[in-house]
């Protein structure tokens, strides 16, 4: 996929007039129609006037080619995160609704399984061995306060992953530093899966969410890394009306 013009399909060109001669001779074209002036993001020739006029080092910094890719699996993840945070969410309503109603759940729950023994019997089913019932009675017993402590945990991770998810939809550094924090730190229950039991999908689950973490530590130098927040803007700034300039003098 040509990332920069389908952006440009979507948002329009984006034309500057650098006041360098050596500039401005490189991104402005006479035709018989008028002026033209190069793109800065697909290199494309506009007619009409520039957008903006200036100094080169003042032009509109654009995402372009692989920061274009970027920030289009950036919101594929911010929309993961957002369904993610919204099922967390529901979830803790769901743990808040059953403190209210724990006793009846309980009468019924025994009730029920008495009646179906027969019936287990039959399947050759034994209840007590069926670790789906043990964590159901688990979740039953559960004292309200425990309860509550789990719907709080499950608000404050939802509301987590919500936040996360505005941060790298909008494309803002703080949002790639909480996605990197906020995967880091479930990075050690994953692994404490794997030491219970073993399977591929947990073991994918950690590769991804390892890789992930990697992607945004290295390709948007947080914490410092490969020169930190200057290097990356510096790299961005390089990118723009200086790379268009050299594509045209190439």
């Amino acid at each position: 996929m040509e990332w920069n013009l389908r952006s440009c399909s979507r948002k329009g060109h984006v034309t500057y007039a650098a006041t360098e001669p050596e500039f401005r001779a490189k991104l402005e074209a006479t035709t018989p129609l008028g002026d033209a002036w190069r793109c800065l993001r697909c290199g494309d020739y506009v007619l009409g006037t520039p957008h903006a006029e200036g100094p080169a080092v003042d032009a509109p910094v654009l995402l372009r080619g692989k920061e274009l890719r970027s920030a289009f699996i950036l919101r594929l993840l911010a929309v993961e995160r957002w369904i993610r945070g919204l099922i967390v969410v529901l979830l803790g309503v769901a743990v808040l609704r059953l403190e209210s109603t724990q006793v009846s759940l309980q009468k019924l729950f025994d009730e029920d399984l008495k009646s179906l023994k027969p019936f287990f019997d039959q399947i050759h089913f034994n209840v007590s061995d069926s670790a789906t019932i043990r964590s159901i009675e688990k979740v039953l017993h559960a004292k309200p306060s425990t309860l509550n402590l789990i719907a709080a945990g499950l608000f404050f991770y939802g509301a987590l992953q919500i936040v996360e998810g505005i941060g790298l939809w909008s494309l803002k550094r703080w949002g790639e530093y909480v996605a990197v924090v906020g995967t880091t730190l479930f990075i050690p229950l994953e692994i404490y899966e794997l030491t219970d039991k073993i399977s591929w999908l947990k073991i994918a689950a950690l590769v991804v969410n390892l890789a992930a973490v990697a992607y945004l530590v290295l390709s948007k130098r947080l914490f410092g890394v490969r020169g930190g927040h200057h290097a990356y803007v510096a790299a961005q700034h390089e990118e723009s009306l200086l790379e268009v300039e050299k594509a045209v003098a190439a």
